[in-house]
């Protein structure tokens, strides 16, 4: 193959157009395709493969956890939606209905749920009793829609997946653990299956979930410097449980309130995947929630014994991997940078030199790094490359972030810096919503989390110059 020969059509160059190939890479990699309700997506076996792939790990640290899945309708009816006034006015713009069933106009309008916070606590609401009914550690795996005016694929779609956990708990202390215990497992999941690293914090008051006392969030970086918002821990309080008269008798025979979290990640993360690891032939996935994590692929198999070994190996390694063989009859450069496209953490190539020797070559996606692989221990040999490719991957990606968080000491350096160097900016702030809005309406970013660093002693608010309260991390977002 010659050195810059292109066996798949060209993908738009990231620093060129980034939206573009963003874009390219998830029709060409057939990840998704546009349904005929704007906004919609259609979730293709390779994408909903990545979707499952993750579903399936959160779902196993859930449980671990404590907590058990159930299914709340789609449906919720307008006068349940109305009982929480925050809730109702923070998704009014985003909400769809229905009005009519069949040839019946429905005498009371139907939402489709934007999330079911809603619905959660009209079931609690009838079932919890005593302080024995509690916890209650719950989640459910559905999707949910959000009228949404401008849309793209994985990162703001009218219709998406998600998981949802709601939790009552007798006391505060305890669903405030909750929160911040559910925010860690999002933190270790992007870490140790995504190969993603985030930044973590409260968000600011104007920034937080309709009807939630406090909203924790964890931040991602994008290739071109923007966060993603990618998962939210909620503290309730008891403003969900007074709404909707959720008490419980204590061990004294006292009625009182519950207090709620809620929380939640989407098939978003697929987004921050494809824009925190790909480049600029495609997806780079992580191995733990890649569908395919190795590609076997024959070299010369028209010679005698090549198929034969090819299917031995395959046969060894999908008892531990997941793997296929590619025996089309495609060029063996077309199949290369097909899968290299699909961001396939290791291909394998197996040819006769390589049997006659016992061993194959492996080529990393990441790094392109080839290396000699001997078949006697293969697969000993491709678990430990595989985590090698995470930590790599998660190190650049850590590198990437990192280099890009600056700090910024007044208005001139704030602006200078989200104007000019894509990234997060570290600036004091005084907590008045109004600064953030001025930072909003001029500069076009958002508050995306409050630092765990302290305010030093005599800082001022970058926005007005009053006393500064905390340390926000300040950036322009998808």
């Amino acid at each position: 193959m010659a050195k810059n020969e292109k066996f798949v059509e060209d993908i738009t160059p990231m620093d060129v157009d980034f939206a573009q190939w963003y874009t390219d890479v998830v029709k060409k990699a057939e990840l998704t395709d546009y349904s005929s309700v704007k906004g919609c997506m259609i979730l293709r076996p390779y994408g909903y493969a990545i979707w499952e792939n993750i579903m399936h790990e959160l779902d196993r640290r859930f449980k671990e956890l404590g907590h058990v899945n159930v299914a709340m309708p789609m449906f919720i009816p307008e006068s349940l939606l109305q009982k929480e006034k925050d809730h109702v006015q923070g998704f009014a713009p985003e909400v769809a209905w229905v009005t009519q069933g069949g040839e019946s106009v429905l005498q009371e309008r139907l939402c489709v749920r934007p999330t079911s916070e809603t619905l959660f606590c009209e079931h609690y609401a009838k079932i919890v009793h005593s302080w024995r009914d509690l916890p209650k550690l719950y989640n459910q795996w559905v999707s949910v829609v959000r009228w949404e005016k401008t849309t793209r694929p994985f990162l703001r779609t009218t219709e998406f997946y998600w998981q949802e956990g709601h939790t009552i708990h007798a006391t505060a202390e305890e669903a405030r653990e909750e929160t911040l215990r559910m925010l860690k497992c999002y933190q270790d999941f992007y870490r140790e299956w995504l190969a993603i690293p985030v930044i973590s914090g409260r968000k600011t008051d104007k920034e937080k979930f309709a009807g939630a006392e406090e909203t924790y969030t964890v931040e991602a970086m994008m290739h071109d410097g923007k966060a993603l918002q990618a998962g939210t821990s909620h503290y309730f309080g008891d403003g969900f449980a007074r709404a909707f008269n959720i008490m419980y008798s204590d061990k004294d025979n006292v009625q009182r309130y519950v207090h709620q979290t809620s929380w939640g990640v989407s098939t978003r993360m697929i987004g921050g995947i494809i824009m925190v690891h790909g480049d600029q032939d495609g997806l780079v996935l992580p191995p733990r929630v890649a569908p395919l994590q190795v590609v076997i692929i024959p070299i010369a198999q028209q010679k005698a014994g090549v198929m034969e070994a090819a299917e031995a190996l395959l046969e060894r390694l999908k008892k531990k991997f997941r793997v296929k063989m590619d025996d089309s009859d495609k060029m063996p450069g077309w199949k290369f940078s097909e899968y290299e496209m699909r961001g396939v953490p290791v291909r394998l190539e197996l040819g006769p030199r390589d049997i006659a020797a016992g061993h194959c070559v492996a080529v990393r996606r990441d790094t392109r790094e080839k290396l000699t692989l001997s078949l006697d221990d293969i697969e000993d040999s491709l678990s430990a490359l595989l985590d090698q490719i995470h930590d790599s991957m998660y190190a650049k990606a850590e590198e990437s972030l990192r280099s890009r968080i600056y700090t910024a000491e007044n208005w001139e350096e704030l602006s200078h810096l989200l104007a000019e160097k894509p990234g997060f900016v570290k600036a004091a702030w005084c907590g008045d919503p109004a600064c953030e809005e001025k930072v909003k309406d001029e500069l076009q970013a958002t508050s995306r989390c409050i630092s765990d660093d302290q305010v030093k002693d005599g800082s001022h608010c970058v926005c007005c110059g009053r006393e500064a309260s905390k340390v926000v991390y300040w950036g322009k977002a998808y």
